[in-house]
């Protein structure tokens, strides 16, 4: 007969690992590429004055500059590095994968595995499950039912601050429902190209009971005209006092059409290679 600890700590050891299965679905769909913006200018007095635009107005601009660059972003490809850390009851592990990732407009995004290190529970469970994620936030209704609009966040303009010396406005934002899928706390607005150049935030709905908090911290670069997803830090914890932390790194972004053969590495990870380029 097993002893009592012995049940216990392979009991706890799994229900620990089981909260990734819904964290997976959350931060695949937070994760979703959030377009970027053409500039609009704020609005003038007759003295010629700026007065700066209210939050509802930074809204507007950001919801139809999104709609723009959607519209002109036909095919980019990328790489990516995940990398899992859990440490905690019953045992620290750690995984990481390198990612080929493509993207066809209007809603198609294919996943090549460069390379996968670490434990196969953390990849399988978890690393891969954010791919399967991603992919599900495709969908239109996904994509109607997340959308960073006035009819799933409320809005509030919480002052200015600068990203690398481009103005930004700073937002508070909170779900019009409590769904897990979207997410409450800032955004961070580039004021000349109204495009999100980093999120600051929790799911607006834990996704499991084993889970006593999420923080997730999203930042973006603009590369030509389009903004894009950089890096992603998110970390777990977990109450059976469990942590997990992960980052995502985006790198070697390209953009029109595809030159690539269908199994071309361009990660370049096998040498190491794998690089940011600078943005413009």
């Amino acid at each position: 007969m097993p002893r009592r600890g012995d049940f216990l700590s392979k009991y706890a050891g799994k229900t620990n690992f089981r909260f990734f299965g819904c964290e997976v679905r959350v931060l695949g769909l937070l994760l979703a590429t959030l377009l970027g913006a053409f500039p609009i200018p704020s609005q003038s007095t007759d003295t010629g004055r700026q007065i700066p635009p209210d939050a509802t107005q930074i809204v507007s601009h950001l919801v139809q500059s999104n709609q723009n660059r959607a519209a002109l972003l036909q095919h980019y490809e990328g790489c990516r590095r995940y990398s899992l850390d859990y440490t905690g009851f019953p045992s620290a592990k750690s995984a990481e994968m390198v990612v080929d990732a493509r993207f066809s407009a209007p809603a198609e995004k294919q996943f090549r595995i460069v390379r996968e290190d670490g434990s196969k529970l953390l990849l399988n469970r978890v690393l891969k499950g954010l791919l399967d994620g991603e992919k599900e936030a495709l969908a239109e209704e996904n994509r109607n039912r997340t959308a960073l609009t006035p009819e799933n966040y409320e809005f509030r303009l919480a002052g200015a601050d600068a990203i690398e010396g481009r103005p930004q406005y700073v937002l508070e934002v909170a779900p019009r429902s409590r769904n897990k899928f979207l997410y409450r706390g800032r955004i961070w607005v580039d004021a000349t190209d109204f495009a999100v150049s980093r999120i600051s935030a929790e799911p607006a709905k834990t996704p499991s009971v084993w889970i006593s908090h999420i923080a997730i911290e999203h930042e973006y670069a603009k590369f030509g005209d389009f903004w894009l997803p950089v890096r992603n830090t998110s970390i777990t914890k977990v109450r059976l006092g469990g942590t997990a932390k992960l980052r995502i790194d985006y790198l070697n972004y390209s953009f029109g059409q595809s030159n690539t053969a269908p199994d071309a590495d361009v990660c370049g990870a096998a040498s190491g290679e794998a690089q940011l380029p600078a943005g413009p």
